[in-house]
């Protein structure tokens, strides 16, 4: 196996290594793929019988998780968690990470450790869910694969601020169990219509939305910042990724907890933030500074 050194976007160095195109169904699965790849398939064959057991409160209801469940990644795993875009009280960001694990995405020690080698290997074959293999690969398929993430980026050595947490280190060892007694809580809370409903067509919701940012915010799109990466900020996708889609804007300034950095810019994730500042919960809120945006600006 190759391998070769290249610099990042800011200069420093890091490994390339090259490899064979990846087998994706007959290889060696691990039980997480095998559980990841279950959760991702019950999901929508829920969502595909949806329109089989229909009910309009149940519909709204699948909407609403979608929208909490969605919000909490965006706004505690992505901004708060992976990159410290602001502090809130731990009595506050626990809640937040907590309700993010029914977006059925994992805990937050894998969910972020995973965020901040895309953001340290973007765009290289280090990176988990590089858009250089293809469209279906970045959207998906990487998810399965877990040997594969760990022969591209090491062990999970980059989230020591999490695993020193005593809930993190809980909501990694218990995550099943939390998501199995929600399940049955919606099940007999309103039947097989909040199952393909809620979780179903909720779940789908939250699960495209964030493999977007991943797969088509690399692909296409327009580009405000000189980043050197495949980045691209994708309007259309804004609602329904709570601002992620300004993807390009993101990789520009990983640290900002707006993404949306015009007014015209629809960013969910960032209204939420700018509110719990308002009430002065959210404290040390980090945006981009003229000097920085004129660091990255495209020559005019």
């Amino acid at each position: 196996m190759g391998s070769e050194t290249k610099e990042d976007a800011s200069g420093s160095s890091r490994n390339t290594v090259h490899k064979e195109k990846r087998a994706y169904l007959f290889r060696e699965w691990t039980r997480i793929d095998v559980m990841r790849a279950s959760a991702v398939l019950i999901v929508h064959l829920l969502c595909a019988l949806a329109p089989f057991n229909y009910k309009w409160e149940a519909l709204r209801f699948g909407f609403t998780l979608a929208l909490v469940t969605g919000l909490s990644i965006t706004f505690s795993y992505h901004r708060n968690l992976t990159h410290k875009s602001f502090k809130l009280p731990k009595w506050l960001e626990y809640p937040f990470a907590y309700s993010a694990l029914f977006a059925l995405q994992g805990h937050p020690i894998d969910w972020v450790s995973t965020h901040r080698f895309h953001h340290q290997f973007t765009d290289s074959d280090r990176d988990p869910h590089s858009p250089i293999e293809g469209f279906w690969f970045s959207h998906v398929l990487w998810i399965f694969d877990t040997n594969y993430i760990r022969e591209k980026c090491g062990g999970r050595n980059n989230v020591m601020d999490l695993k020193l947490q005593w809930f993190y280190r809980f909501l990694q060892k218990t995550t099943g169990y939390h998501i199995m007694a929600f399940w049955t809580l919606v099940y007999l809370w309103g039947g097989l219509p909040y199952l393909t409903c809620g979780v179903g067509v909720g779940g789908a919701i939250g699960y495209h939305g964030t493999w977007f940012v991943n797969s088509a915010c690399h692909i296409c799109g327009s580009r405000a910042w000189n980043t050197k990466d495949t980045s691209r900020n994708v309007w259309w996708l804004a609602p329904l990724t709570m601002g992620e889609s300004w993807h390009n804007n993101h990789h520009a300034f990983e640290a900002s907890a707006r993404h949306g950095l015009e007014w015209y810019q629809l960013d969910l994730t960032w209204y939420l933030v700018l509110f719990f500042q308002t009430l002065g919960l959210a404290t040390d809120v980090k945006l981009p500074s003229e000097a920085q945006r004129r660091k990255l600006a495209f020559a005019r």
